[in-house]
Order: structure tokens, then C-alpha cells, then sequence
């Protein structure tokens, strides 16, 4: 082969080369982009949630206290009641004749109390004079005595049959909603296994509702309130749907003592209803404060990702390469976590773009501010 294709196949090899290179050194990716937020350290208040059980503010049982037939029931179930109002009659014939039997045996009892006294005034001025004797004069006293209180004891009983018949019109003890009634007209009630609580009246202008919190919670709550047991500070009710009750509640009644079996102290809490929206049965969660963290290092919930109970996020340090970091969370709060361990304040974390981002890769960082969507407390 002669020098000139010799020559031209030798330049021909060395273009290829370096054009191969230059097109390698062209087609290397850019650092993926990234947005991170800077952590930073705040005081927080931590929040939890509790299930509670919805009762009204008073929730009297409608009782009879009177066995016998159901003749009348004057309410519409579910309405409103004042109290007084009537809502039930017993049959009152049998109570009817108690009375009249008990006015008889008075009658009877008075009579008897009017001959005693006579005789007693007859014999005392005889007695005086020691025409009669004493012993005469002891019976005709202890006559008098017995039959007065003969009289007592047969007032006393109709005093009973009285009020025995006043308690076959049953009336509302207190004003408010009246529920559904467990006996109808023409039922025998007030001996079991018939009805006995014919029906409940509950005031509902206000709200009581229990609820349970574990030993732990108690302890950080007390500390919340300064050491104080009565766990004085503000609640809010979360509805079934997710919704917040407008109006704040109050401790009313802390339990004496914590369920040995399940560890747990019962809370009754009060809250006002004004518009009656809330019904006894109802179950909501009620949120209380239990602690108040100074610094708490927040990072945003979208920020960490979990596998196998493992938490970890990814972190830019100073150098631009994205390091993967095992974390310690503690509780959430609204849509961060709070941090235990694994990060400090001033770190940058990936907040936006993390499926670009590799582990000791390096990446190119947009600091920005996270916007919660939460309310300020």
C-alpha cells in the first residue's frame, strides 16, 4: 500500500476518535434540578386526638314508679319538651281506690281517737277525787295515746296513696328532647321484665363528652398545664365528617383513678351546643394539647419517605451531592413531622423532585419556603 492511503486512513481513524469524544463530552446530562427547603427550628404545640362518646348535658330516664296499664303518652318522640310537661298517665283507677281505702282507715282511725279522748276526759276529774282508779286512769291515757297515733299512721298512709296516684301522670323533670318511647299505650309497665324506664329526656343546649387518655398522655398533659391535674385548657370536637365543632370545650371531671385493666383515665369535657347540631350517641374525636415543644425541627411530611418502618429522607450538603439520611420522627404536626434525630437546623432537604435525585449524585438546588396547608393554630 502506498503512503497517501496509508496517510488518509490514519486521519480518517483520528477524526473518528475525537469526534466520538466530543459527542461524549456533549451528550453528559446536566445536574438534575431540585427544590429543597431549609429546616428550621420553632415552637410548636402538639396536638392529639381522642374518641369520645356524645352525651347530653343532663340525660334523664323517664321512669315509672308505678306499675299498671299505659292509658295516654302526650308527646311526639324526638321533640322538644318543657319541663312539667305531661308525657305519660298510668292508669290511676287502682291508685284511685288506695286513696279512698286510706281516707276510710283514717276515718275509722279518728273515731277512734275521738271516743278515747272522751273517755279519758270523763275518768281524769274522777280520778282526782279517787273515785275511779288509777289503773283506769293509766288505760283510758294510754288509749288516747294509741289511738292518736292510730290517727298519724292513717294520715301518714294517705299521704302515700296520694302521692302513689300522683305518680300515674309522669311529666318531664327537665326541659329538653325527649327520644323514642319504650312502651306503647295499652302496655302493662313498671314491673320488670316490663318496661320500668319508659323513655329519656336530654338537655342538649350543652354537651358532655367523655373520653379516655393513657397514663403517658396524662403525664404530658399535666406538664402542658403547669403541673395542675385539672388539665384546664381550651378542646375542639372533630365531627364524623372530618369537620371542626365551632365551639371550644373544657375539662369537667377528671376520674379518680386509672383502669388497672387498660391503663387508661376517663375525661369528661363540656361543651356548649347552641344550635343543638350535636345529639347524645354521637361519637367524635376530641383534640387536646398535650405538649408544647420550643425548638422542634420541622420537616415536611412530602419530604420523608418510608420502607419497612424505616424513615429517611434526602439531604444536599454543602457540596451539591444528594445524601440519603436515616430519621428519627416524633409526633406529626399539621403536615410536617417533628424530628428527633438525623438532621439539624439549616439542613437542606429535597422537598421537590426526588425521584431525579441519586444518592452521591450531584444536583443543582432551589432553596424555597414550604407553605403548609394547615391553620394556624
Amino acid at each position: 500500500m502506498s503512503f497517501m492511503p496509508r496517510l488518509f486512513i490514519l486521519i480518517l481513524t483520528f477524526t473518528l476518535f475525537f469526534g466520538c469524544q466530543d459527542d461524549q463530552k456533549q451528550s453528559a446530562p446536566p445536574a438534575p434540578q431540585v427544590q429543597v427547603v431549609e429546616l428550621q427550628t420553632k415552637k410548636v404545640t402538639v396536638y392529639k386526638d381522642f374518641v369520645g362518646q356524645v352525651y347530653g348535658y343532663k340525660d334523664i330516664p323517664i321512669r315509672t314508679r308505678v306499675e299498671g296499664y299505659l292509658e295516654g303518652m302526650f308527646f311526639r318522640e324526638g321533640n322538644y319538651v318543657d319541663k312539667g310537661t305531661l308525657l305519660y298517665v298510668v292508669d290511676p283507677n287502682p291508685l284511685k281506690e288506695a286513696v279512698t281505702t286510706a281516707q276510710s282507715e283514717l276515718a275509722r282511725s279518728e273515731i277512734n281517737r275521738d271516743r278515747a279522748l272522751s273517755d279519758y276526759q270523763r275518768i281524769e276529774p274522777l280520778a282526782k277525787i279517787n273515785a275511779v282508779s288509777q289503773r283506769d286512769l293509766d288505760a283510758a291515757i294510754a288509749e288516747k295515746k294509741g289511738t292518736e297515733q292510730m290517727v298519724e299512721a292513717a294520715r301518714a298512709q294517705l299521704r302515700l296513696a296520694k302521692i302513689n296516684l300522683g305518680y300515674s301522670s309522669i311529666e318531664a323533670p327537665v326541659s329538653g328532647v325527649i327520644g323514642k318511647t319504650q312502651a306503647q299505650v295499652g302496655e302493662f309497665v313498671g314491673r320488670s321484665p316490663n318496661p320500668v324506664i319508659l323513655n329519656t329526656v336530654s338537655t342538649i343546649d350543652s354537651l358532655r363528652v367523655e373520653f379516655f387518655i393513657t397514663e403517658n398522655d396524662y403525664l404530658a398533659w399535666t406538664k402542658q398545664t403547669s403541673g395542675t391535674s385539672d388539665l384546664d385548657n381550651e378542646l375542639q370536637l372533630i365531627l364524623s365528617d372530618g369537620s371542626v365543632f365551632p365551639y371550644k370545650g373544657k375539662v369537667k371531671f377528671v376520674n379518680r383513678e386509672i383502669d388497672a385493666v387498660t391503663g387508661t383515665l376517663l375525661i369528661q369535657s363540656i361543651f356548649p351546643n347552641p344550635n343543638k347540631l350535636v345529639r347524645p350517641g354521637q361519637f367524635a374525636r376530641v383534640r387536646a394539647a398535650v405538649k408544647t415543644i420550643p425548638d422542634a425541627l420541622l420537616v415536611p411530611q412530602r419530604s420523608v419517605s418510608e420502607i419497612q418502618g424505616v424513615f429517611n429522607v434526602m439531604r444536599v450538603n454543602s457540596e451539591g451531592i444528594a445524601e440519603k439520611v436515616r430519621v428519627t420522627l416524633g409526633e406529626p404536626y399539621h403536615d410536617y413531622f417533628i424530628v428527633k434525630e438525623g438532621l439539624s437546623a439549616n439542613d437542606k432537604v429535597i422537598f421537590e423532585g426526588l425521584q431525579r435525585a441519586k444518592k452521591g449524585e450531584k444536583v443543582t438546588a432551589e432553596v424555597v419556603e414550604f407553605k403548609s396547608q394547615a391553620k394556624a393554630d
